[in-house]
């Protein structure tokens, strides 16, 4: 079957002002986004896209139109199930106010139960994304053959609970998972099983470097910024 690219939109203005974006109109790559997003052609250069896949928020499709550009007659689909988990009465909320809240502890050690007041549940957003993957799969492998591969823009939290269920992971681990902004997530589907084949990459590793003692160990809700 297909094998999927998934990528995590560039950096936003949402990312640097520590606010969890959720599915809030308007929310845009900074500069450092829209330079990172100006380089996903050189690195997908090698690489024969069949289709792109994008949520339908401004974030995903800015991120995605350098590579649109750079080959022209390659299509756009915008797929609602990938968009961002809607967070509900959460979405605009700082997430240093966010980290007080009870059901905090829930989403970092127990999302299976975690439901976002006025949005939706974690279960029903990684339920939602892994149909559009397997349907897509499904769909580019009919137009193009078992061995194409596709580009899908999405976000964070999404990103991750797909990888989970790839690697047969509960989704109470997926905060385990971590995946920058603009960064690149290869899975290879076969009739058997799932394979993942590039977690994360962003073809940097100075974020990697330690950090001050005081960075917590609690996931990025929404995916965070990535490195300073």
């Amino acid at each position: 079957m297909a094998t999927l690219i998934l990528v995590r939109h560039g950096r936003s203005t949402a990312n640097t002002s520590g606010v969890l974006a959720g599915r809030t109109p308007g929310v845009r790559l900074d500069e450092r986004g829209l330079a990172q997003a100006a380089g996903l052609p050189e690195r997908l250069a090698d690489v024969p896209l069949a289709a792109v896949v994008a949520s339908p928020l401004e974030r995903c499709r800015e991120t995605v139109q350098p590579l649109l550009d750079a080959r022209p007659g390659l299509a756009l689909h915008t797929e609602e199930r990938i968009s961002e988990c809607d967070y509900g009465d959460w979405s605009g909320r700082k997430l240093a106010e966010l980290s007080e809240e009870p059901l905090m502890g829930v989403v970092q050690q127990h999302p299976s139960a975690a439901t976002f007041p006025g949005g939706e549940s974690m279960p029903a957003m990684q339920a939602r994304a892994v149909a559009a993957v397997r349907d897509w799969n499904a769909r580019i492998e009919a137009e193009h053959g078992e061995d194409a591969v596709y580009a899908m823009c999405s976000h964070g939290d999404v990103i991750k609970s797909v990888v989970a269920d790839a690697l047969g992971m509960h989704l109470d681990l997926f905060q385990r998972i971590h995946v920058d902004p603009c960064s690149l997530t290869a899975i290879r589907y076969t009739r058997l099983r799932p394979f993942l084949l590039r977690l994360g990459d962003t073809g940097e590793f100075g974020s990697l470097a330690p950090r001050d003692s005081g960075t917590g160990a609690d996931a990025a809700v929404g995916g965070g910024a990535g490195a300073p």
